[in-house]
């Protein structure tokens, strides 16, 4: 920045140094992901410790808030009786396709606490779409294939991060101020990632989340319920 300023001589034009304001100041902010108590490095046998979402929400003394509004459409593909992407992160009030790949029906639902949904039966080669308008975690079945699941995590907060499969955990661009933290791992209780959960103060000398132990007590992808609430009929009665 330049200001004039009147001197012995006249006047003349000075640079000025600016500093720049704490909460404008962005950090990459670290962690690191332990399932029940082992990094995917100590053991070949320890569960993975891959695809544990952390995310940091602005709180009200956070200056550096943002609204995240989504800008693309995301697609969540149904093939070979799979979900790809098993796992999908995207801003709250995006809209996700479920195209249908496979040459026989599915039908897609949720029923839990995130966004909830029935696609009821559509055929192959045809597709749906759902907008997830609010936060929140969704377990996306198949009520016609059991062994089809996926999620999806719906975030109001741009500041969140993936663990790779050796646990570790990037979160790029984070301003510094004041965030709750946040745990996502498909197969913990919710006491058990609540319990995660803090707040913290994020800044140019405070990076570092630190080890997340995460402990997992089931699989909830293989216990899970049709869209009635009752059991899968067996596996030799389905025609596919």
């Amino acid at each position: 920045m330049m200001k004039l300023v009147r001197n012995s001589i006249g006047f003349g034009l000075i640079a000025l140094a600016m500093t720049a304001p704490a909460w404008s100041q962005t950090v990459d902010v670290t962690a690191q992901v332990e399932i029940n108590g082992q990094s995917n490095h100590a053991s070949a046998k320890s569960a993975a410790a891959g695809d544990v979402v952390i995310w940091l929400t602005p709180t009200k003394r956070n200056v550096a808030a943002v609204a995240v509004k989504s800008s693309q459409g995301y697609t969540l593909v149904q093939k070979n009786k799979m979900f790809t992407p098993h796992l999908l992160v995207v801003p709250t009030g995006s809209s996700i396709d479920f195209p249908n790949l496979d040459p026989f029906f599915h039908n897609v639902f949720s029923l839990f606490n995130g966004k909830r949904f029935d696609l009821g039966l559509y055929e192959a080669h045809s597709h749906r779409a759902v907008e997830f308008d609010r936060d929140g975690i969704s377990y996306i079945f198949c009520n016609i294939h059991p062994e089809m699941g996926a999620v999806v995590i719906t975030l109001s907060t741009p500041y969140y991060g993936v663990s790779k499969a050796d646990g570790a955990v990037v979160i790029h661009n984070v301003p510094a101020g004041n965030y709750q933290l946040n745990v996502w791992a498909e197969n913990a209780s919710n006491d058990t990632l609540n319990a995660l959960g803090r707040s913290i103060d994020i800044g140019p000398q405070n990076t570092q989340l630190g080890v997340l132990y995460v402990k997992t007590t089931r699989d909830l992808m293989k216990q899970h319920k049709n869209k009635f609430g009752e059991e899968y009929p067996p596996t030799a009665k389905d025609p596919y």
